[in-house]
């Protein structure tokens, strides 16, 4: 259980309001991460592990168009991922992780390529890409670390803006992150 996975939780529950996951190079480890947290089920709704690039359109609603232009490891893929994923869901918040773990490049991208996403109840919170806020990481190290690196970096991208919406001090900005060793 991580410190930011339960303050993710707190406050979600204390506003009323729920999660849904999407989830690609993660493979589950952002929804594990979640219900590891004693009381999860008071406002995680659940999660899609959509691996596969189809299943990114069939289940989660991103743009089949983008998908073939793009490949899965996009910023607005990311962004769809998560809009999808809160509609489907029924969730107030929604999440998500695309990118290269490696050990190879995919869709043109290099490893450690990553993009985490948020979409939220409040279009006004979120000035960026479509109705969400998307991060883009560079990060570094084995496959084992980038995948975690991408978990801690979603869960503190939706810790930021759970804050900001508390505050009236929503963040905008895009950033490049390096992590790992």
């Amino acid at each position: 259980m991580s410190p930011e996975a339960a303050e993710v939780l707190r406050l979600l529950t204390v506003r009323g309001e729920t999660l849904a996951v999407a989830e690609s190079l993660t493979g589950g480890l952002v929804a594990a991460e979640i219900t590891a947290t004693p009381g999860a089920s008071r406002a995680f709704r659940g999660s899609v592990t959509a691996y596969a690039t189809e299943l990114k359109h069939r289940l989660l609603g991103v743009d089949a168009t983008l998908l073939a232009e793009r490949g899965a490891v996009d910023p607005q893929v990311a962004a769809q991922m998560a809009a999808g994923v809160r509609k489907a869901l029924g969730a107030d918040w929604g999440i998500a992780t695309t990118g290269v773990a490696g050990p190879e490049s995919q869709d043109g991208q290099p490893v450690g390529t990553v993009f985490v996403a948020v979409d939220g109840p409040s279009e006004a919170t979120f000035p960026a890409i479509e109705s969400g806020k998307v991060i883009r990481l560079r990060l570094n190290g084995d496959r084992a670390e980038i995948r975690m690196e991408s978990v801690r970096s979603v869960l503190a991208l939706l810790l930021r803006e759970l804050a900001g919406e508390q505050t009236g001090n929503g963040r905008a900005q895009d950033t490049e992150q390096n992590g790992g060793t």
